[in-house]
Protein backbone atom coordinates (compact mmCIF):
# COMPACT_ATOMS: atom_id res chain seq x y z
CA UNK A 1 0.00 0.00 0.00
CA UNK A 2 1.02 3.29 -1.18
CA UNK A 3 -0.19 7.26 0.41
CA UNK A 4 -0.43 10.11 -2.01
CA UNK A 5 -0.16 13.25 -0.98
CA UNK A 6 -2.01 15.68 -2.80
CA UNK A 7 -2.73 19.61 -3.08
CA UNK A 8 -6.19 20.54 -2.89
CA UNK A 9 -6.96 23.83 -3.93
CA UNK A 10 -10.19 25.48 -2.30
CA UNK A 11 -11.76 28.26 -4.66
CA UNK A 12 -14.84 30.11 -3.08
CA UNK A 13 -17.59 30.86 -5.54
CA UNK A 14 -21.42 32.37 -5.40
CA UNK A 15 -22.51 28.82 -4.97
CA UNK A 16 -19.93 27.49 -2.12
CA UNK A 17 -16.71 25.87 -2.18
CA UNK A 18 -15.02 24.54 -5.17
CA UNK A 19 -12.43 21.54 -3.77
CA UNK A 20 -9.74 20.20 -6.80
CA UNK A 21 -6.14 18.69 -7.68
CA UNK A 22 -4.27 20.40 -10.26
CA UNK A 23 -2.88 17.91 -11.95
CA UNK A 24 -5.63 15.50 -11.63
CA UNK A 25 -8.32 17.40 -12.27
CA UNK A 26 -8.83 15.80 -15.72
CA UNK A 27 -8.87 12.35 -14.26
CA UNK A 28 -11.93 13.80 -12.52
CA UNK A 29 -10.43 15.29 -9.05
CA UNK A 30 -12.44 17.94 -8.75
CA UNK A 31 -15.96 18.58 -6.30
CA UNK A 32 -17.30 21.24 -4.50
CA UNK A 33 -19.40 21.89 -1.10
CA UNK A 34 -21.60 23.86 0.56
CA UNK A 35 -18.46 24.82 3.21
CA UNK A 36 -15.23 24.70 3.35
CA UNK A 37 -15.05 21.19 5.61
CA UNK A 38 -17.69 19.61 3.15
CA UNK A 39 -15.73 20.38 0.05
CA UNK A 40 -12.53 19.08 2.00
CA UNK A 41 -14.55 15.70 3.19
CA UNK A 42 -15.89 15.60 -0.53
CA UNK A 43 -12.50 16.11 -2.62
CA UNK A 44 -10.51 13.25 0.11
CA UNK A 45 -13.63 10.90 -1.28
CA UNK A 46 -13.21 11.47 -4.77
CA UNK A 47 -9.68 11.38 -4.69
CA UNK A 48 -10.15 8.20 -3.30
CA UNK A 49 -12.30 6.54 -5.89
CA UNK A 50 -10.59 8.24 -8.72
CA UNK A 51 -6.69 7.20 -7.69
CA UNK A 52 -8.26 3.48 -6.68
CA UNK A 53 -9.55 3.30 -10.60
CA UNK A 54 -6.40 4.53 -12.05
CA UNK A 55 -4.78 2.23 -10.26
CA UNK A 56 -7.34 -0.74 -11.31
CA UNK A 57 -6.78 0.37 -14.74
CA UNK A 58 -3.07 0.69 -14.41
CA UNK A 59 -3.12 3.89 -15.37
CA UNK A 60 0.13 6.28 -14.77
CA UNK A 61 -0.65 8.65 -11.91
CA UNK A 62 1.72 11.98 -12.39
CA UNK A 63 4.17 12.28 -8.98
CA UNK A 64 6.66 14.47 -7.79
CA UNK A 65 7.16 18.13 -6.25
CA UNK A 66 7.16 19.71 -9.45
CA UNK A 67 2.80 18.27 -10.07
CA UNK A 68 2.11 18.40 -6.30
CA UNK A 69 1.37 14.85 -6.22
CA UNK A 70 3.73 13.08 -3.49
CA UNK A 71 3.93 9.52 -3.30
CA UNK A 72 4.87 7.70 0.12
CA UNK A 73 5.46 3.55 -0.51
CA UNK A 74 4.02 3.08 3.12
CA UNK A 75 1.03 4.40 5.02
CA UNK A 76 1.15 8.29 6.49
CA UNK A 77 -1.01 10.16 8.31
CA UNK A 78 -1.61 13.50 6.60
CA UNK A 79 -2.85 16.45 9.95
CA UNK A 80 -3.82 19.71 8.17
CA UNK A 81 -3.93 22.87 10.78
Amino acid sequence: MKTYVLRIVLEKDEDGWLAYCPPLVESGVATWGQTEEEAMKNIQEVAEMVLADMIECQDPIPEGPEVDVFVAPERKVAVNI
